[in-house]
């Protein structure tokens, strides 16, 4: 245990940034989990919206440190290949 009031400081910083950190990854977890299933049920409707929000919360977990931006736009590049798959399917 840290013994300096600056540690301990430091200490109560570290509980505090990590529970934001795991809010917001667990956040993006859900979101592309929301997609995913919305693929997979095929509404076309409803899955150019869900896509944005996600594609949405890509570019903030960027901002935020949480992705790289070449790994979230390799994730918006897939799923924007999967929601036009699923849709040009529903639509023939």
């Amino acid at each position: 245990m840290a013994n300096h009031v600056s540690s301990l400081k430091r200490s109560r910083q570290t509980i505090t940034k990590t529970a934001v950190n795991r809010a917001n990854k667990s956040k993006l977890r859900g979101t592309l989990r929301v997609l995913r299933e919305a693929i997979a049920g095929g509404n076309a409707t409803t899955l150019g919206e869900v896509y944005r929000s996600t594609v949405s919360v890509l570019d903030k977990s960027v901002q935020k440190g949480i992705l790289h931006k070449n790994t979230a736009s390799r994730y918006k590049s897939r799923l924007n290949a999967r929601v036009k798959a699923a849709v040009t399917k529903k639509a023939a």
